[in-house]
């Protein structure tokens, strides 16, 4: 196995913790998306039109449009015609109304919480390349959540349902990026490995699921055994769709906080990119929550930054070069106003919080006039791309 120079000394670490799981994780991260990269390669000289009138064909399962696609395209989609076997549909649904009764909380839990504990990993060397989330940071946080409410509605992972088509989009884009990045002469193999790896995205759904599910606990979430399976059932099929192979996706939430807290050994220390990307989030998210007013906007990251430093704990808000605050008591002063809110609203019969969580995930998830647009990134700089 090769291993990028990077890591090195967390690979040595992570053997001793867990020799095949450390294994595993690094040896993904030379690990691609071959069938999506393959189809984005022959869709690349077609233009932004046609390669996005085709990836529309292939969302919505026109077979006719599809007939003069590259071969390489109609089998990418046609790879996804069927569900994995360990799929089962319906029983989604009881994860669907967690996500749906908890949307505040999930929100708070990935800004805070899930969205940084990725950036201190090499992942944000990808991000920071980009530029993505300095230059239309607020576009970028949109669209995550938009993925996210898609893929927990009702019906949302049904074959062509926009939940499916939103994890496939990820997918394409990743495949993309990676191009963009490993091409550009700013990024070196050898020390870093693929860059959006296969370990990276495994890492990032294996947090978006199981340490989500952490950090709402944490904020006061409530939600029974059936809904954190179904939560975390969600998840895996969305990664499954975004490419993730199945040798790094979890299979449980056991499984994925094993493939956090090895990721998490093996990755090298927080960069200087990772701090500026955990600032960059922070400081974004009053934006894309619709304040203007600098001391309104300064006081809201001020907020999440303390929010962030309790869940994610002292040593990594420290290394992340965070403000210092303290949080003892933080946590459940937070967890009992949002047991008083919930008491206040349940006695509401106009059944108010449920309105306000969907009316909450609806105003910070991005929605185009034009539609869904599947139009892929031409330029690995955002400020140089066109518009996707």
């Amino acid at each position: 196995m090769q291993i990028p120079t990077a890591y090195i000394d967390g690979y040595a670490k992570g053997r001793e913790a867990d020799p095949a799981r450390a294994d595993n994780y690094v040896a993904h991260t030379t690990m691609g998306d071959p069938l999506a990269e393959a189809a984005v390669a022959d869709l690349d000289p077609l233009g932004h039109a046609d390669s996005s009138r085709l990836i529309a064909a292939g969302m919505t399962g026109d077979a006719g449009a599809l007939r003069d696609a590259p071969r390489s395209v109609r089998e990418f989609f046609e790879s996804l015609a069927e569900p994995p076997d360990w799929v089962d549909l319906p029983s989604l649904l009881p994860g669907c109304r967690m996500f749906h009764r908890n949307t505040r909380l999930v929100l708070a839990g990935m800004v805070g919480g899930v969205l940084v504990e990725g950036f201190s990993t090499n992942i944000a060397k990808s991000f920071f390349l980009t530029g993505r989330l300095r230059d239309q940071g607020v576009r970028r946080l949109k669209q995550n959540n938009r993925h996210m409410l898609e893929i927990f509605m009702p019906g949302g992972m049904d074959r062509h349902a926009d939940g499916w088509t939103h994890s496939i989009r990820v997918r394409l884009v990743h495949a993309k990026l990676r191009h963009l990045l490993a091409n550009s002469g700013e990024w070196d193999t050898e020390e870093l490995g693929l860059p959006l790896s296969s370990a990276h995205l495994g890492f990032a759904v294996s947090a978006f699921s199981a340490r989500l599910l952490k950090h709402l606990k944490s904020l006061g979430a409530s939600f029974d055994e059936e809904e954190r399976r179904s939560f975390m059932a969600v998840w895996r099929y969305s990664g499954y769709l975004m490419g993730i192979p199945e040798t790094i996706l979890f299979r449980d939430e056991a499984d994925a906080l094993e493939v956090f807290r090895i990721g998490r050994i093996c990755e090298p220390p927080p960069s200087e990119e990772s701090i500026v990307m955990a600032s960059s989030l922070i400081n974004s998210a009053p934006l894309f929550a619709g304040l203007e007013e600098r001391n309104e906007r300064r006081k809201l990251a001020g907020y999440i930054a303390q929010v962030s430093r309790a869940l994610i704990g002292n040593e990594l808000a420290d290394e992340l070069m965070y403000p210092p605050s303290s949080t003892m008591g933080f946590l459940w002063k937070f967890r009992l106003m949002n047991r008083i809110e919930a008491i206040r609203n349940k006695l509401n019969p106009g059944h108010a919080r449920d309105i306000s969580n969907l009316a909450t995930i609806l105003d910070v998830s991005q929605f185009d006039k034009e539609g869904i647009s599947y139009r892929l990134p031409d330029h690995i700089y955002a400020e140089q791309s066109s518009k996707w």
